[in-house]
């Protein structure tokens, strides 16, 4: 195994096999992906120093899965640190907090590609410093429609006394951050974003929606549950597992009209970093108050509660399940011969029929396709048939715990 040892903030970071692809596509290799978070460590620590992050490990680059790992490795240099995270479920997980260059180079050379910190500090785990808007559109949905809501999200925070930062996801949507006093619960930053989607909703006129449920969805999901405990993003700068290697780009406000996703790169954006600095900056100064929106949250009245049945949720929408995968290539091959099995039916659909859900197992994602046949006369529908691919994501021990 070749390795190459990088001076990074006064210590000594091992870096293995740097001449491994991780980028297919795109021929970046570990060391180049290490080098880029070195050339923007700045930006990137900012949104990441001092909170336990989830390790996305992806060992064998982008094109195959990654798996998600809780838990700091148990080999690991004494400079690394760790806090404790207790999750809802009851289960605990020492993990890895970064504070400086080093540490990100070594979190990086574990196979990280993208970042993905709680919102909250080591030194306070039950008090959120930010808040997290995913914005994130149904499939169909024009990048100037997401730029659109993005721009009502910072109306509503900056009139209830936040400010607002706009980034790129390096998907297909954007994010928008505020950072609030650590002063309220997971369930009161929560009930604070909710109130942001669904004002967002009520004065979008149709572009945005804060529905919870998936099939019931039109134009962009203000997505709040980005903020609940056990939830992360994946941070400012982080590089995304896109076969162009895309960043998820801090922003400035005017830049946001006139900006395209796919210009924001592991090529590109550290020379806009050299040239133009961080444009959250002044992020860590403009913590604001929660109160303004949780006043918001109590003018607009309890939110809707989906719809229940006996036990479990009662569908509102005619809706089969197509597959459950291991990946998403499987999933989709597994649509493909069902379309071509009802090409009537797959005919009708529009491109927000067809639901591809990225799921969490125990310590990786897998692939849902559901669709729905809202679109279909209910005489032509086809039934619920065998899964095309039937995954059992649950099946095996996880290698986390």
């Amino acid at each position: 195994m070749t390795t190459e040892v990088l001076e990074v903030a006064g210590r000594e970071v091992t870096i293995t096999n740097p001449d491994k692809v991780i980028f297919p596509a795109a021929g970046h290799t570990k060391l180049d992906l290490v080098r880029y978070y070195l050339a923007v460590a700045e930006g990137a620590l900012r949104g990441v120093a001092g909170r336990p992050m989830i390790l996305k490990r992806f060992p064998h680059g982008v094109a195959e899965q990654p798996f998600f790992q809780k838990r700091a490795p148990a080999r690991r240099p004494g400079w690394i640190d760790t806090v404790t995270l207790h999750y809802p479920s009851g289960r605990s997980a020492e993990e890895v907090v970064v504070h400086d260059a080093a540490q990100l180079a070594w979190v990086v050379n574990l196979g990280c590609v993208d970042l993905n910190p709680h919102p909250v500090r080591s030194g306070d785990l039950d008090h959120p410093d930010e808040l997290r808007v995913d914005l994130d559109p149904v499939p169909g949905v024009p990048w100037r429609q997401i730029v659109e809501v993005a721009l009502v999200v910072r109306e509503v925070l900056g009139e209830h006394g936040l400010t607002a930062w706009p980034k790129t996801s390096g998907s297909r949507g954007m994010h928008v951050y505020a950072r609030i006093a650590p002063w309220w619960t997971f369930p009161e930053v929560r009930r604070a974003a909710q109130a942001v989607a669904r004002e967002v909703e009520r004065r979008a006129g149709g572009l945005a929606t804060s529905r919870w449920w998936k099939e019931e969805r039109q134009g962009v999901f203000v997505d709040y549950n980005q903020n609940a405990r056990d939830h992360t993003v994946a941070s400012a700068y982080s590089v995304r597992p896109t076969p162009d290697a895309r960043v998820s780009t801090p922003l400035a406000w005017d830049e946001v009209a006139g900006c395209a996703p796919d210009r924001f790169t592991l090529g590109t954006v550290p020379d806009r970093f050299a040239e133009l600095g961080d444009p959250w900056a002044g992020m860590d100064a403009a913590a604001g108050s929660l109160d303004g929106l949780l006043g918001l949250a109590d003018r607009l009245g309890p939110a809707e509660r989906p719809p229940k049945g006996e036990g479990r949720r009662r569908a509102t929408m005619p809706l089969i399940e197509i597959a459950r995968a291991r990946t998403a290539a499987e999933a989709l091959a597994g649509l493909e011969r069902w379309k071509a099995r009802h090409p009537a039916a797959a005919a009708r659909l529009h491109p927000a029929d067809v639901l591809v859900d990225s799921m969490r197992g125990r310590s990786s994602t897998w692939t849902r396709i559901r669709v729905n046949l809202r679109h279909v006369p209910e005489p032509e529908r086809p039934p619920q048939e065998p899964l095309e691919v039937d995954y059992d994501p649950w099946g095996g021990p996880s290698p986390d715990g």
